[in-house]
């Protein structure tokens, strides 16, 4: 799931409960999302994104909002809110959903877990006092909305995370992509979560935030696993194709346009009773105006966000959302939104960076192979 950012006053930053570790692993702090967060490690971004592909990463992801919705029927409730199909959810099953607006645009996107007797939600860290807010208003009388505040996240990735997480829980290695599991580690519950934001296979790890510190030990015990920071989690989750909240999508942006039509149910396409739903059903019959897609620029300059993107004629057709360098790929990689005529794979645009034009063709997403454990 997506992240924004937000920077703020260092006297005015909140911490996770892996603070004084990152300090200790000599991290590099930034204010990200109103946290003092890790942005790099000593092994650098470049080493922490090839360490990710080839083993496991730790990453902590506490900053982001846990949300327990109970009552008669949450999930009902919650399609008041969503395009996702959440009465269909299963026990043990996740679903990656979207706040709209009545105007079809992206409030934030957010993880649904159904945990059997309450739905366990994962909201973006810029966001979450507003999610909850929406979350209340939307729901009042429907359903309770706890945040739980003394809780923590972490996100284990990497092609080597299962065989590292079964070494404490056993099942980790046989979850399904999407499911939920409660469980222990070194005697500490948990809840697992099978999914991630880099593209690889990988696990979420809720606890309490006392135990926090001692799991994420644990975790960077193991031979294969490293601590990775937000530079690397950004550069894995562009080369995956995924979308950061308020960069590649926002409350000016629909699913359609952010291809993201997977993300729309089939069932409630047809109950047309979701927010912004006239809007979104238009698009997805005629056409958006325009499309979110993958840029490759010649060379090796990379385009950053807030680049103009032109066609043939000099003609502004978009903008880039995000950009950088690719270290799988070995090139900059960038996605943006184009006119819809110009969103073909392989059609020719121009990026403006720094006030000169740098050659880019659109490309496919994602840049690297999603490798998702599948069974």
């Amino acid at each position: 799931m997506s992240e924004d950012r937000v920077d703020q006053a260092p006297e005015t930053l909140k911490t996770t409960p892996l603070h004084a570790l990152h300090r200790e692993l000599g991290a590099k702090m930034v204010p990200f999302a109103g946290y003092d967060m890790p942005v790099q490690y000593p092994m650098g971004i470049l080493k922490e994104h090839q360490h990710t592909r080839a083993h496991a990463g730790l990453f902590d992801v506490s900053h982001m909002g846990q949300v327990r919705l109970t009552g008669d029927d949450p999930a009902a409730a919650l399609e008041a809110l969503v395009p996702g199909d959440i009465k269909g959810l299963k026990p043990g099953r996740m679903r990656y959903t979207l706040f709209l607006n009545e105007g079809g645009g992206i409030l934030d996107d957010l993880m649904v877990t159904n945990a059997g007797d309450h739905l366990f939600l994962v909201v973006n860290a810029a966001r979450k006092e507003h999610d909850v807010a929406h979350l209340r208003a939307g729901l009042a009388g429907r359903a309770e909305v706890e945040v739980l505040e003394d809780a923590a996240l972490l996100a284990l990735q990497g092609p080597d995370a299962a065989g590292v997480l079964a070494r404490f829980v056993p099942e980790a290695a046989t979850m399904a992509f999407m499911s939920h599991l409660p469980a222990t580690v070194d005697g500490v519950p948990v809840v697992l979560t099978r999914s991630g934001y880099t593209g690889e296979d990988g696990y979420e790890i809720s606890c309490a935030a006392a135990d926090a510190e001692g799991i994420a030990r644990t975790l960077l015990a193991q031979p294969e696993v490293a601590a990775i920071g937000l530079g690397a989690r950004d550069s894995l989750r562009l080369e995956a194709g995924l979308c950061l909240y308020g960069h590649d999508i926002t409350e000016e942006t629909t699913p359609v346009e952010a291809a993201l039509e997977w993300a729309l149910a089939k069932r409630r396409r047809q109950e047309a009773n979701f927010p912004g739903a006239a809007v979104i059903l238009d698009q997805l019959a005629n056409g958006a105006p325009r499309r979110r897609v993958g840029l490759r620029p010649e060379g090796r300059q990379p385009a950053r966000e807030g680049a103009g993107i032109a066609d043939a004629d000099g003609a502004t057709i978009g903008t880039v959302t995000s950009g950088g360098f690719g270290p799988t790929v070995n090139g900059p990689v960038a996605m943006g939104y184009v006119t819809t005529e110009h969103a073909g794979v392989e059609s020719p645009v121009t990026l403006m960076v720094r006030g000169k034009p740098l050659g880019a063709r659109v490309a496919a997403l994602p840049f690297v192979p999603q490798r998702y454990y599948r069974g």
